[in-house]
């Protein structure tokens, strides 16, 4: 259930009775990382209750410091203590709640609360330091010249790093919380004169109506609840840690979703062709970015179909016109080539896991292993032929240029199936299996966004920008798939008075 929609319970204005109910609800006294601190200002017990580990503990003794010094400088029958305290509350971010509920859900945020004895009320005082590492260039987008930091897992941090790229009066970040234990922090991120209001609304309901224990899995899960992709293995979000490319989308007319302990940003709504996009291609002119555009494309075309179409050839030796008689196997294998190309390719995922998860010194150690075990010596036994290995090779090189780690992986069951295809039924297979797919795809929605945009529904601007990479001063409006509200890019400059 939505904290939004708990039962508010009022702060009651004596404060032991507060304090007997922080101990029943949160442990007060129970959990060691749970802490209060009693003291007494103009006379009156005042609370401060802390979460260790995510509070800043110079913030709370100075805090501390500042009030147990009114004693010194007021007098209690001719002030309102109440509002000096609020006043000595040195911070930039101090809130008067009147709900339990709402303090419980920030003390366990990492903000401290104030209690007062007889006060209906209590401060809310951010003073939030999380855990975490600094911003750092991602390892997935790796650019050779361009910016080197990325986001973490501080959401406080990547709002910021938004921001600095960002610095539009009408960039919005709203926060809500998801979780009825986690109570996971989420934020949308959008241009308010750019994105699409009607996405914007569609987005934050969606959001608001998830009903779960928690997220530890943040943004993937928050994916499949707004998305509801099911057994789809194709990506209806882009995910990046590189914070220019959520400010390229943002301006787009996108919308952006930050989830708290994730360094993964959830862009919206996204087409097959948004993920096959690298920031490299943009950090280089337009001429060198198209033609690295165009190698990772022949890359991923080469990771679906060059197995499946070689396949169909060592079957069907009789395709081949005389000029290219090489393509095929020159000795018979007592394996079946199908099997062949499916246990090399179970190799190069597996490959591709212990690579992940195999520390980084031992890495290139486990490399050579593989590509000693897997290459040579398999081949020499007679387990693999050597044209199965260069193919599946070659295939394997194309799903790493994939940008999307998760639409190389979608790729690579989209070649299994075709494969399967041409092993059952031969060339019609592998042609009605490629327009299965191609109609299964166009037949997708992301966001009510069609999927193979710009090509199905056509569109001739969309097409030359997902072909070639276009020069920026000539990129002047937005384009269409994004629904935006304002399409000017380049808006007409004003002339200047005389």
């Amino acid at each position: 259930m939505n904290v939004e929609n708990k039962e508010k319970i009022p702060i009651s204005s004596s404060i032991s009775s507060n304090e007997e109910f922080l101990k029943k609800r949160i442990g007060i006294g129970t959990s060691f990382d749970l802490g209060v601190r009693k003291i007494k200002v103009l006379k009156k017990d005042i609370q401060i209750y802390y979460l260790n580990g995510l509070c800043d503990s110079a913030y709370i003794i100075e805090l501390m410091r500042e009030l147990v010094e009114i004693n010194d400088n007021e007098r209690s029958f001719r002030t309102n203590t109440k509002e000096v305290i609020h006043n000595r509350l040195i911070h930039q971010q101090v809130e008067e709640v009147r709900d339990l509920d709402k303090a419980v859900d920030q003390l366990l945020s990492g903000l401290i609360i104030i209690l007062i004895d007889g006060e209906k009320s209590a401060f809310i005082v951010d003073v939030r330091s999380y855990p975490g590492r600094d911003p750092e260039e991602p390892d997935t987008e790796k650019v050779v010249r361009g910016a080197r930091d990325g986001y973490t897992e501080n959401i406080i941090v990547n709002t910021a790093l938004t921001r600095r790229r960002m610095r539009d009066e009408r960039l919005r970040h709203e926060i809500l919380q998801v979780g009825e234990r986690s109570k996971t922090d989420i934020c949308v991120s959008y241009l308010q004169d750019v994105a699409d209001p009607n996405l914007v609304e569609v987005i934050k309901k969606e959001l608001k109506q998830i009903e779960i224990d928690g997220i530890p899995m943040a943004d993937k899960t928050i994916e499949e609840f707004l998305v509801k992709q099911g057994w789809n293995p194709y990506p209806m979000v882009r995910y990046t840690e590189r914070p220019d490319v959520v400010a390229t989308h943002l301006l787009e007319g996108h919308v952006v979703i930050m989830v708290d302990t994730s360094p993964s940003i959830i862009i919206t709504p996204t087409t097959f062709f948004h993920h096959v996009q690298h920031a490299e291609e943009y950090r280089q002119n337009p001429a060198v970015g198209t033609f690295l555009r165009w190698v990772r494309f022949i890359g991923m075309i080469a990771s679906v179909l060059l197995i499946p179409l070689w396949y169909l050839f060592v079957k069907n030796d009789n395709l081949l016109p005389d000029t290219l008689n090489f393509i095929g196997l020159k000795e018979e294998s007592t394996i079946p080539i199908i099997v062949q190309l499916i246990l090399a390719n179970l190799g190069i995922d597996l490959l591709r896991m212990a690579a992940i998860h195999t520390p980084t010194p031992l890495s290139t150690a486990m490399g050579l292993i593989a590509a000693a075990l897997i290459g040579q010596i398999a081949i020499d036994v007679g387990l693999f032929s050597a044209e199965v290995i260069l193919y599946v090779a070659v295939a394997g090189i194309g799903s790493f240029a994939t940008p999307s780690y998760e639409l190389s992986v979608a790729n690579k069951l989209a070649q299994i199936y075709l494969l399967f295809a041409v092993f059952f039924f031969d060339v019609p297979g592998l042609v009605i299996g490629l327009t299965i797919l191609i109609l299964y795809l166009a037949s997708l929605r992301a966001l009510n966004t069609p999927y193979l945009w710009p090509f199905i529904p056509f569109d001739p601007r969309g097409i030359v920008q997902i072909i070639i990479r276009v020069a920026i001063p000539l990129n002047k409006t937005r384009l269409k798939v994004t629904n935006p509200h304002n399409d000017k890019k380049q808006p007409t400059k004003k002339p200047l008075l005389n």
